[in-house]
């Protein structure tokens, strides 16, 4: 065993091409020189069906809603600004 750690990005992205991507387990773990008993002991481990991928997906989920709501507060104290700077510009 030569021991390599492998990020958690890296592994997620190397089950997704397997995944969605649709390639065999064997191509993805040979263009990425890892072991295919790795590749599929990750897509066990964040596959579709395992209990961390569920979490990942209601985690994803949640910073998304997140962020969109974030998104639309800011554009809304953009907008009280420049409503707040026009109004007080018209009182002078």
């Amino acid at each position: 065993m030569s021991g390599k750690r492998y990020p958690e990005e890296f592994k997620l992205a190397a089950v997704r091409q397997v995944i969605e991507g649709g390639y065999a387990v064997t191509d993805v773990a040979s263009r990425l020189d890892v072991t295919k008993d790795s590749l599929y002991a990750w897509v066990k481990r964040y596959g579709p069906d395992s209990a961390v991928h569920q979490a990942k997906t209601a985690e994803q989920a949640e910073l998304n809603q997140l962020r969109k709501e974030l998104k639309r507060v800011t554009e809304e104290r953009d907008l009280l600004k420049k409503a707040a700077a026009y109004f007080a510009k018209q009182s002078e």
